[in-house]
């Protein structure tokens, strides 16, 4: 039987599609609508960060996919589309869902679930999808 390894390669593209993807998630797509949910202004988030952020961006971007990656390998998951639907169904169960809740008690805007949790649910289905393909 042939063992399924994690294509280290393939992760490192899912991370830099992530990072596109908020590019344009954050930016373009939902930025205005965000800002006002989490109440920031264009010049506190301009100034927010340094070095710092952007490390733990890259990690928290990375470790899901090498779970997912990990996961693949011990489901024999060698399909793009079954990897796609099992990117869903986790991030949907264990962000989407738990984000929304959070958010709810703690009474912020119903949308701003839906918008981060979308980012979630889009890029662990890209990843899924990218991770079972190749």
């Amino acid at each position: 039987m042939n063992k399924l390894k994690i294509n280290h390669l393939a992760v490192l593209v899912c991370v830099v599609l992530m990072h596109v993807l908020g590019f344009l998630w954050y930016g373009p797509l939902f930025q205005e609508k965000w800002m006002v949910y989490v109440n920031l202004e264009m010049s506190d988030a301009e100034s927010a960060g340094g070095a710092g952020l952007w490390i733990l961006n890259f990690v928290a971007s990375a470790a899901p996919v090498y779970v997912l990656a990990w996961l693949f390998t011990k489901l024999d998951v060698s399909s793009g589309v079954r990897g796609a639907g099992i990117g869903l169904l986790i991030s949907f169960a264990f962000h989407h869902l738990p984000t929304m809740s959070g958010n709810m008690f703690a009474a912020m805007p119903y949308g701003l679930a839906w918008i981060t949790g979308g980012f979630q649910l889009v890029a662990m289905v890209i990843s899924g999808f990218i991770l079972g393909a190749w």
